[in-house]
């Protein structure tokens, strides 16, 4: 029977390094907030694959929606032989659009793809080609959306030019010495030195910076760019690839400023772990490509539909957005009594909307200055510990939390007390 070290030594002769593992421990079996590995251990998920199980690992609804959909049919492919699923889950979509006025939608199958046919939409409505992103954005791993990730290391190390008419001005976080009013001169600065903003498709932007460090975009800086994409004819774009689907205490992130964009990218929590992806957007901009000039083989699997569907029934029924506020609320209080003790490592700038939650781990109390090498023994130290844990921030230095908004109080207290004896055990 294989365990984590066979499956690890065929791992390294079987598939290339440029796919990175965080930890050598391989899934065998996972329900709601928990999972098991090959050797039978338990671990409670605070990763939810990446922000994609808002609703938990094989939620009863979702798998239910599946195997009706197995029975009936797994693909025909959209652009040959349309289905129900697809259009009820763009229906749904159009619906819960973050923007007042008539939306379309359309369904692709990874975050990336979403992000690159945004642009692909801005580009075909404008007529314009440059795209504008920020610093420490991720925005996915293809050409054109590394480009857009802003970060070099290791989203761009060794692959080349990356496509051209893609800009970056920094994006604001306090403890890096940035403000709203950096960006937005940055941007005045960069429409004067480079880009013509009559040449400009779009900018697009996180609600909540992902990778970058789990970093809100302030709403004074998402009403500037409203106001500079509503001067200048250039489309907003919201990428909610993480931020959606009641992460943030909302439907979408964006959504907790009151700034209407006019595309939204959606994927990961989208079909409670089935690929699926897709662009949300007003329909006068929706309908700017030429007929057969978007789709995807793959896009809008009629399987992750029916997921899908489960998904938006499941956040309904079960509350999941006031559900991530109270979730986030008492992470933050557990989070800020932790930090009182003086036997942990340094934590500062506990932050996030709703049960979106990071902190940093820094040198010293009080402080700012990173500690990247102290954020990876508490990632090693959780896992020691029974708790699926990740890092991220442009520093390498901010400990995310992304546990299923579907988990129990009683798993929630168990997986915050793992992580308080993580935060002990590093600190040595």
């Amino acid at each position: 029977m294989s365990n984590n070290a066979s499956l690890q030594s065929r791992r390294t002769a079987a598939i290339p390094r440029g796919v990175a593992t965080a930890y050598p421990v391989f899934a065998a079996r996972a329900e709601n907030s928990e999972l098991w590995d090959a050797d039978g251990r338990r671990f409670i998920d605070f990763a939810g694959g990446i922000a994609v199980l808002n609703t938990g690992h094989r939620h009863p609804k979702v798998i239910a929606a599946v195997k009706a959909q197995l029975d009936a049919f797994t693909h025909t492919a959209f652009q040959i032989v349309p289905y129900e699923p697809y259009i009820e889950l763009c229906e749904r979509l159009n619906a819960l659009a973050p923007f007042s006025g008539e939306a379309k939608t359309i369904l692709f199958s990874t975050g990336a793809e979403a992000v690159e046919n945004a642009v692909k939409i801005a580009r075909a409505h404008t007529g314009r080609t440059n795209v504008i992103a920020f610093s420490g954005a991720f925005h996915g791993r293809t050409l054109m959306t590394s480009a857009l990730t802003g970060k070099v290391a290791p989203y761009k190390k060794k692959f080349g030019p990356m496509p051209a008419g893609i800009w970056h001005v920094p994006f604001p976080v306090p403890q890096h010495d940035v403000s709203v009013a950096d960006s937005l001169k940055a941007l005045e600065y960069l429409f004067r030195a480079d880009v013509d903003p009559v040449n400009v498709a779009a900018i697009i932007i996180e609600p909540v910076q992902g990778e970058g460090g789990f970093h809100p975009a302030p709403p004074e800086l998402l009403q500037g760019l409203r106001k500079i994409c509503d001067e200048h004819g250039i489309v907003l774009i919201a990428d909610e690839v993480q931020t959606g689907f009641a992460r943030t205490g909302k439907m979408f992130g964006i959504e907790n400023s009151g700034v209407e964009p006019d595309l939204v990218t959606i994927a990961k929590s989208l079909a409670g772990g089935f690929p699926l992806s897709g662009v949300i957007g007003r329909a006068a901009i929706m309908d700017g490509p030429e007929p057969g000039g978007l789709g995807g083989t793959y896009a809008g699997s009629p399987i992750a539909c029916a997921a899908a569907l489960a998904v938006l029934e499941v956040i309904e029924e079960e509350r999941l957005i006031a559900r991530a506020d109270t979730l986030g609320a008492r992470i933050k209080g557990e989070l800020a009594r932790i930090a009182r003790r003086n036997d942990t490592v340094p934590m500062e700038f506990v932050r996030g909307p709703g049960a979106m939650i990071a902190f940093d781990v820094v040198k010293e109390g009080g402080g700012s200055e990173p500690d990247a090498d102290a954020t990876k023994r508490v990632t090693q130290a959780a896992l020691a510990e029974g708790l699926v844990l990740l890092s991220c921030g442009v520093h390498a230095n901010t400990i995310r939390i992304l546990m299923p908004l579907t988990i129990s109080d009683d798993i929630l207290a168990e997986g915050l007390g793992k992580l308080e004896k993580a935060l002990v055990a590093a600190q040595g």
